[in-house]
């Protein structure tokens, strides 16, 4: 909503437009997910044969990664929800979410790496991306259902 006061029709209205809270295997699989795809990638990174420097441009661009789709995935309820985004920082989110990919791509082309590891990053980078903005979906709703549950 695009203000504060509440009504009983706007909460019914919002409790109709949510589809749901989500089961706890879904928030344990999406835990599970991204904890495996961090932990996959940096197992990957610690027993790989490059340099120390490649390792933090791998390990950065992680982290970079995740904190942009959480950040597109907040942006994008926000406005859902009725609650003010700037478009400057809805388009840098974006931005930042396709740079780090991109900066991923363009670091495994240029890598000295088999084939095989190259699509276990990506995969890995790519798997803890998706379930980064499934814990954060899951989050906001479990938040928002427990907010209309206290009022």
């Amino acid at each position: 909503m695009k203000n504060s006061v509440f009504n009983e029709n706007s909460e019914i209205k919002k409790i109709e437009e949510f589809s749901g809270r989500p089961t706890s295997a879904f928030v344990s699989a999406s835990w599970m997910a991204v904890l495996i795809g961090m932990v996959s990638y940096c197992i990957g990174l610690w027993n790989a044969h490059m340099q120390l420097n490649e390792k933090g441009y791998y390990f950065t661009i992680l982290l970079f990664g995740l904190f942009s789709v959480v950040s597109v995935q907040k942006s994008v309820r926000d406005r859902q929800e009725g609650i003010q985004v700037s478009d400057a920082y809805y388009g840098i989110s974006w931005f930042t979410t396709i740079a780090s990919i991109s900066l991923l791509v363009i670091g495994l082309w240029n890598a000295d790496l088999e084939l095989s590891e190259k699509g276990f990053y990506a995969m890995s980078f790519l798997l803890s991306l998706f379930a980064a903005i499934a814990v954060q979906k899951n989050t906001r709703d479990i938040q928002f259902l427990d907010s209309l549950e206290d009022q």
